[in-house]
């Protein structure tokens, strides 16, 4: 068992060792979204995969396109959901953030 991060250090260093490639060379290829996290609390996070949060997280998707991404997930190490939306501009993000926040808050309530 081991941390997020530690996990994606190792693939990384891999990554780098396999390829030859500095990080800077890796990095040069990826694209940076604004990301918005939002800490959603008092919810039953063993309920994270509800069928309605499931059908708004597939909404937000869909608006998103390739411009973005969304990451819902309870989190293993605080009574919480997380939810994090990346998009090609902050409003955007920020916005269906909160609109994936709503509906877990409705949806998933003690």
């Amino acid at each position: 068992m081991t941390g997020d991060g530690l996990l994606t250090g190792l693939h990384l260093m891999s990554e780098m060792a396999r390829t030859g490639k500095t990080l800077a060379e890796l990095a040069e290829i990826m694209m940076v979204y604004p990301q918005v996290l939002i800490n959603v609390r008092d919810v039953d996070r063993e309920r994270v995969s509800d069928g309605g949060v499931q059908e708004a997280v597939r909404e937000v998707e869909g608006e998103l396109g390739a411009t973005g991404r969304v990451l819902l997930r309870a989190s293993g190490t605080e009574p919480l959901v997380r939810v994090m939306v990346e998009a090609a501009d902050e409003e955007s993000a920020r916005r269906h953030a909160e609109q994936l926040a709503d509906v877990v808050r409705e949806r998933l309530a003690l």
